[in-house]
């Protein structure tokens, strides 16, 4: 399969995993673990199973992530995956579609993003821990995941793995993520605090990725992106690839 599709329709198979982070890479299966419980940080992609091995595989994967004290998880049903009935087989088990977003398209920009970011937005990489955790808190509200407590801890994302923040007037509004391989940056968790929107900085988090894409000699962006940045994503040059169907999977500990 082309590395570029590959990348698009499996991100967490090939990012660099963090400092806490566990992948488990076989052939029927690829799964991620992060730092918490909750489905986005335990997630279950690359499917290439026969129709006999789906509830042997989805026990399987239960066994890893109890051994973890993991009680949930995301599937994600990429374009590629086999059975082709995956995702009708994964709900009879039992599986629900994400919400509020269950499908994803991966997309693709291998040329500077069309639209330039505003001067008004300044971008860095998050380098503190009150910036890191400012990010986090930022990401919490714009995706609806509870709130951050102001002393915790976000730690370092570890080698190949970046955060970024953006400043407009001094005030940090938006966050952004991001992983590097030998092929390409992967993008994750953009998001701007609701006041601060349509101003620019997630456009502005987008070109600085692009410009450390390129300062690294792999000049490519990779995403899969939900229903509210796929046209902003499309304005700025991003073609999609693939489709990524979203399922959570919860279960006893």
């Amino acid at each position: 399969m082309d590395h570029v599709l590959e990348l698009a329709e499996n991100a967490n198979t090939y990012t660099p995993l963090g400092p806490t982070d566990e992948r488990i890479f076989t052939d029927r299966y690829v799964l991620w673990m992060g730092r918490g419980d909750e489905p986005g940080w335990n997630v279950a992609q690359r499917f290439r199973l026969g129709p006999d091995d789906v509830e042997a595989v989805r026990d399987e994967i239960h066994d890893h992530l109890r051994r973890r004290s993991r009680t949930s998880c995301s599937w994600e049903v990429g374009s590629s995956a086999t059975p082709p009935d995956l995702v009708d087989r994964l709900h009879a088990l039992g599986l629900v579609d994400d919400d509020p977003d269950p499908l994803a398209i991966g997309m693709v920009l291998d040329e500077p993003p069309a639209e330039p970011p505003p001067r008004e937005i300044e971008v860095r990489r998050a380098r503190t821990a009150e910036e890191r955790g400012a990010a986090d808190r930022i990401a919490a509200i714009a995706f609806g995941a509870g709130e951050v407590a102001d002393d915790a801890d976000p730690g370092e994302p570890g080698p190949g793995n970046e955060i970024y923040v953006a400043y407009l007037d001094g005030r940090l509004v938006a966050r952004a993520s991001a992983s590097f391989s030998e092929h390409g940056v992967t993008l994750f968790g953009g998001a701007t605090l609701p006041d601060a929107r349509g101003r620019g900085a997630y456009r502005a988090l987008v070109a600085a990725r692009w410009d450390d894409a390129v300062a690294r000699g792999t000049p490519l962006l990779v995403t899969q992106a939900g229903r509210m940045s796929r046209p902003i994503l499309e304005r700025l040059g991003f073609r999609p690839v693939c489709k990524i169907r979203i399922l959570v999977d919860r279960f006893e500990g």
